[in-house]
């Protein structure tokens, strides 16, 4: 995405700061912020200062203890080394100048204050050795992602795509939600779909039917005859797995193909959250299937042909494609996204920024995020009413 909406690069996971992405590091590298790279200053501070204002007969140990042991989460090697050599000389230093550095009790609180600054660089090449197993997992999430799920190109046959994946889940990457863009000789044909379940086994199954669309939207004359091949491969997927009850394994999904030249859009819908078609003007067409079908992977409850629907698609349009995480996201009161009435009267310089709202939109909505996996894929038919739609765009209210 640019760098791919949704799907980070591995590397920008690499490094955190604060909680957030680092980019442009390779290894882990804790950098505090102010707050935190004073704090462990600040308890020395206080201590001297308790140390100060009390009679010899009170301590000021702990907080010379608590120094190190605060720096070790979020300091480097050398930075909590270096906190803890300043902790150990300050309370040095104090017992000298109050004539205690003799005594037994103030040998015990400088052998507490060593003691606690060794355990503090310990923690710290611990927390440094987690960081790293973490940002190893999500290298290899990713990796996994972007060869199960591949991000589309922006432009496919002429028309203009954007793609996202959300996950629910914080750092998770993968999931059951699917798409997919190809060009083939009868046009661009695509699939978004939503696989019962979630973990592996759900992203297996998203493996299995992306790479059975790949060879049937080149070989299949038809778009129902690529659903068809899609239902037998997701039927051959749950009767290999044998933990898996057959009736169970099935995703919804919905195809679609764009002839070249047409201005038309061919839907084939099996049980999936209907499409929309966001015109130029900002009307929103909710593209709901002529007859209902059962979901991929359910042929044995009942089989009748698919039958494609054929829908105008003017040059200047965008289809969003979505799974149901975006239609049944949630506000605090239990009230569901709504995404044609939300979009209405709304427009567009392109796909991508289609996309940007509406995923900021649920976030808004949601107060953070939806609870189940959102893909998302927006594909714009360019025309020559692309440069007005920018003009309009600046004078319509944000979401």
């Amino acid at each position: 995405m640019t760098r791919p909406r949704g799907v980070r690069i591995a590397r920008d996971w690499v490094s955190r700061r604060d909680g957030e992405p680092v980019r442009g590091e390779e290894t882990p590298n804790p950098r505090p912020s102010r707050f935190r790279f004073w704090l462990p200053l600040v308890v020395i501070f206080v201590g001297v200062v308790f140390d100060t204002v009390t009679p010899t007969r009170f301590t000021a140990s702990p907080f010379f203890a608590a120094a190190p042991m605060v720096a070790a989460p979020f300091f480097s090697l050398v930075g909590t080394a270096i906190i803890a050599l300043v902790a150990i000389a300050t309370e040095a230093l104090l017992r000298i100048q109050d004539g205690t550095i003799g005594r037994v009790e103030a040998v015990g609180d400088l052998i507490t204050v060593v003691t606690v600054s060794a355990l503090a660089l310990g923690i710290n090449r611990i927390v440094r050795r987690s960081g790293e197993r973490l940002a190893s997992a999500r290298i290899i999430a990713e990796t996994a992602q972007r060869a199960v799920l591949p991000q589309p190109a922006e432009r496919i046959g002429g028309l203009h795509i954007a793609a996202r994946y959300e996950a629910a889940q914080e750092d998770a990457f993968i999931g059951g939600d699917l798409f997919a863009v190809q060009d083939t000789p009868h046009g661009v044909r695509l699939i978004v779909g939503d696989v019962r379940g979630k973990g592996m086994q759900a992203v297996g199954t998203v493996a299995v039917l992306i790479g059975a669309f790949r060879e049937a939207a080149e070989q299949e004359r038809t778009l129902e005859g690529v659903a068809h091949r899609l239902d037998r491969a997701l039927t051959r997927e749950g009767t290999r797995r044998s933990e898996t009850d057959e009736g169970e394994a099935f995703t919804t999904a919905v195809l679609a193909e764009i002839p070249r030249g047409e201005g038309v859009v061919r839907l084939v819908n099996r049980g999936h959250p209907e499409p929309m078609l966001l015109a130029p003007a900002g009307l929103v067409t909710t593209l709901e299937p002529g007859q209902f079908a059962l979901p991929l992977g359910m042929s044995e409850l009942g089989a009748w042909p698919d039958r494609a629907d054929t829908r105008p698609y003017p040059a200047g349009s965008t289809l969003l494609f979505y799974t149901d995480g975006l239609s049944e996201a949630r506000d605090k009161d239990g009230v569901f996204y709504e995404p044609a009435k939300r979009l209405s009267g709304r427009i567009f310089p392109g796909p991508e920024e289609l996309l940007d709202a509406v995923v900021g939109d649920v976030r808004v909505h949601t107060g953070g995020g939806s609870n189940d996996d959102m893909a998302l894929l927006a594909v714009n038919r360019p025309g020559d009413r692309q440069p007005e739609r920018r003009r309009i765009m600046h004078v319509v209210p944000p979401l």
